[in-house]
């Protein structure tokens, strides 16, 4: 969407904090032992009492309230009661919402207790990628320039990224124009970004895979050459400066 009136930066707002609080508390939730369904059941509970609904579910109709990806799973990990939490899991949330009329999107990978399995490298790259994507981004910069951005500086620190998961344009629902943000130069995508529009920026930083794909439960995304993914994401306002984050109250940069 692009924001043309106070009352709807001031509901985009609203949205974001909501996620962003739900994000922030589910991450902080999270405990071995803990399975994944006990830990979506939190986030949704939380999203009630904020009067949100979940995007996933209220969109597609996904069996959970937030996506919960653990260890090789990249992205649209079904939520359940079988699968239990351990002490150095790399978990990625991905928390999006509709409240008032108003659609937001927020995730981040971290790694569960102590860093076992040598995790915090690539969940770091990810977060930090995030930030210089976003403050290269303003009104009339092209789309491509800034997955050329994010690419590059993955290659510098020795990953990948993938190249069929990608932002998107959001507002006034999950998944709006442009629905193409991707973490490469795409040399045919010659759009560029709009001054006052809202959108969800992700990176998607690799440690062996390219693409990912989808699993036979129909959701749940795992690389075509296995290895792990670390995924961050801001719901963002372009400007002819530095955008508004509008989830930065995630804490995913603290």
């Amino acid at each position: 969407m692009s924001i043309t009136k106070e009352s709807e930066l001031v509901g985009m707002k609203k949205a974001s904090e909501a996620v962003a609080y739900t994000l922030k508390a589910m991450r902080n939730f999270a405990q071995p032992g803990m399975t994944t369904k006990q830990l979506d059941n939190y986030g949704g509970q939380i999203l009630n009492e904020l009067g949100a609904k979940s995007a996933p579910y209220l969109t597609y109709g996904f069996p959970g309230w937030t996506c919960i990806s653990v260890n090789n799973e990249f992205c649209h990990g079904i939520p359940s009661e079988k699968k239990i939490l351990s002490e150095g899991d790399l978990i990625n949330i991905d928390v999006s919402a509709e409240l008032e009329g108003f659609w937001s999107d927020n995730g981040g990978s971290f790694i569960l207790g102590r860093d076992f399995n040598q995790h915090k490298e690539i969940v770091d790259a990810s977060k930090n990628i995030l930030r210089k994507a976003i403050h290269n981004i303003k009104g009339g910069v092209r789309i491509s320039d800034i997955g050329f951005l994010i690419e590059t500086e993955a290659k510098k620190r020795g990953y990948k990224v993938i190249k069929n998961l990608t932002g998107h344009g959001v507002g006034r629902s999950l998944h709006e124009e442009p629905n193409e943000i991707a973490n490469y130069r795409n040399k045919f995508n010659l759009t560029r970004f709009k001054k006052n529009s809202v959108v969800a920026i992700e990176t998607f930083i690799s440690s062996t895979s390219t693409y990912a794909e989808t699993l036979e439960n129909g959701w749940t995304m795992v690389g075509n050459k296995g290895g792990f993914v670390a995924q961050h994401e801001h719901t963002i306002v372009v400007t002819d400066s530095i955008p508004i984050v509008l989830t930065e109250t995630n804490e995913i940069w603290s």
